[in-house]
């Protein structure tokens, strides 16, 4: 008997082994979902909040184990650790720590990359099917978004290009203006 396709897969629009989804990261059936974390791993607003919300205890106290362990002062910036999902559909949650925009001055899109590049190498580690990413630093962090759509889709198209692992790859708009931007990008980048 055939198992039915995942609950983001038929409303994903594909771009090969990429693909791009509206909605909530939270709801997505997928081996890991990518949290752009803060770097204390507490928990906080926007997507960060979100995650630790509909996880639920188990997420929190794992992101605190790691902080006393090996992070007593923050995850660094494009650094990323992995953690069970809790109550998510996700079996897994990638936390990364993206840059704060400051004008682009203070190496903000080489940090960027570094958040996509060391999540997928950690997802690759994990054999994981498929990831979903969030926009990272767009929110709060306040990079642009368009700026941060070409660093995500060329970082994601690269690594997939000479990896196996992910299988497949899911960006994640929660609104529209941000799925037109992340499609944009996608259209434009071969």
């Amino acid at each position: 008997m055939a198992s039915s396709p995942p609950n983001w897969c038929t409303h994903a629009r594909s771009f090969g082994r990429l693909f791009l989804y509206r909605g909530d990261i939270t709801k997505l059936d997928t081996t890991i979902i990518v949290n752009a974390a803060n770097s204390s791993l507490l928990g906080g607003g926007g997507v960060d909040g979100a995650i630790h919300r509909a996880g639920g205890p188990a997420i929190l106290e794992e992101c605190r184990r790691l902080r006393t362990e090996h992070y007593g002062s923050g995850l660094p910036t494009g650094h990323a650790v992995i953690t069970s999902a809790g109550n998510l559909p996700a079996r897994h949650v990638i936390h990364t720590v993206g840059p704060v925009w400051n004008g682009g001055q203070q190496h903000e899109p080489e940090l960027l990359a570094n958040c996509y590049r060391n999540s997928l190498r950690l997802a690759a580690a994990y054999n994981a099917a498929t990831v979903a990413f969030p926009g990272i630093s767009t929110g709060i962090y306040g990079y642009p978004k368009a700026e941060a759509a070409g660093i995500a889709v060329r970082e994601i198209r690269q690594f997939l290009a000479e990896h196996q692992h992910p299988q497949e790859v899911v960006l994640v708009a929660f609104d529209e203006d941000g799925y037109r931007t992340l499609e944009q990008e996608l259209e434009k980048q071969p």
